[in-house]
């Protein structure tokens, strides 16, 4: 395993991360040395004695804005060469499977937590790379967001799930929905779990399982299947 991918979440709520990180695949991750992950209170960057980080927007409104003044600092306090800074905003390029690939290649992530009505537009301007949503709706902050981008990043990081490719089947990892899963017992209330997969045949369940996975898809999320049609025909055309 090489060198951890260091992630810093630039936040005025450094506790909400606290269990998320603290459990599961997360802690495991940490103690395995595949990642590190520093909370920073944007509180700490503060320029006044009552450590103010937010004011009313110019020109009027509703809400308080982020000033920028504690973002710069913070950010200029941990970036590092190669760091990617990254602003959680509903306004942002919205995450998929191949955005947490891209990311799990990174050296330093540093994730900026809006909140309020925002952060002050000089540090889109200025500071950030790149902005990512997790879906069309708004919440309070961007700790949440930023625990779901930190979820599906780390988990892709070698060592982290087990062994290689475990991640492969993943939903939206090949362009499509993920098979169904079945596990013991075979039987559970009269329902049986397909017989192709109790059959040992490896190639027979693979078929299976891609046929599913297809079919699953095409029910469900029909755009994607229209996407990797359109791959597909860039592909051959190429």
């Amino acid at each position: 395993m090489g060198a951890p991918l260091q992630i810093d979440v630039l936040t005025l709520f450094p506790g909400m991360l606290d269990g998320f990180l603290s459990e599961s695949m997360m802690k495991r991750a940490a103690e395995a040395g595949a990642v590190t992950i520093r909370r920073i209170n944007l509180r700490d960057f503060a320029t006044d004695a009552h450590r103010t980080t937010d004011d009313r927007p110019f020109g009027g409104g509703p809400g308080m804005v982020l000033k920028p003044e504690p973002v710069f600092k913070a950010v200029e306090a941990v970036r590092t060469v190669g760091s990617r800074v990254i602003l959680m905003t509903p306004q942002g390029r919205r995450f998929d499977q191949a955005t947490a690939r891209r990311l799990a290649g990174e050296r330093h992530l540093i994730l900026v937590c809006g909140h309020y009505e925002g952060v002050d537009e000089r540090v889109r301007q200025v500071l950030v790379d790149e902005e990512i949503s997790i879906g069309d709706y708004v919440l309070t902050n961007g700790a949440l967001p930023a625990v779901v981008v930190i979820d599906a990043v780390v988990r892709l990081l070698p060592g982290v799930l087990g062994g290689v490719g475990a991640a492969d089947a993943d939903s939206f990892s090949a362009g499509m929905l993920e098979y169904p899963q079945y596990t013991r017992p075979a039987e559970f209330r009269g329902l049986r779990v397909p017989e192709v997969l109790l059959s040992g045949d490896h190639a027979t369940i693979a078929r299976w399982r891609a046929e599913q996975s297809r079919r699953r898809t095409a029910e469900r999320r029909p755009d994607l299947m229209q996407q990797e049609g359109q791959a597909d025909d860039e592909h051959k055309i190429a």
